[in-house]
């Protein structure tokens, strides 16, 4: 079976946009005090991103594909750019704090866990939610 060459940035999209939707219940269980729930939402999230990770690694480094240029003009370009770029450095920093926030809250150190859980949701989500914006911008807004 042959897979169509936007199968992965959709998929991709579809994985963001679902772990920005578990990354926002978690966080809305997590307030109202549903612990149970608020952890297997953000367990469920951490393995969503890990799945959009594998398959962003696999399209780019196992398949080689090219890179996608981004088609609009105007005041679209800079916006893109912007998002593309904050998106990608944040994608990188988010990493280490998924993973220090995650291990601090399986260990049992939710003082620790909720110090750092702010900042990780808000970076993680930024970067779930840009992820989606720049797959619509780059494969359906702006496509040949």
């Amino acid at each position: 079976m042959q897979l169509s060459p936007t199968f992965f940035p959709a998929l991709d999209a579809v994985l963001n946009g679902s772990s920005a939707v578990l990354i926002g219940s978690g966080l809305y269980f997590i307030k109202t005090g549903h612990r149970k729930a608020h952890k297997r939402t953000m367990l469920a999230a951490f393995v969503t991103s890990t799945l959009f990770l594998i398959s962003y690694l696999y399209y780019h480094l196992v398949l080689r594909a090219g890179v996608t240029h981004f088609r609009g003009q105007g005041f679209s370009r800079p916006l893109y750019f912007t998002l593309l770029t904050s998106h990608t450095i944040l994608a990188v920093v988010v990493v280490p704090f998924v993973l220090i926030t995650l291990a601090r809250a399986l260990k049992g150190r939710f003082a620790r866990h909720k110090a750092i859980a702010p900042y990780t949701f808000a970076i993680w989500m930024y970067v779930s939610v840009t992820g989606v914006v720049i797959y619509v911008m780059l494969y359906v807004i702006f496509a040949k």
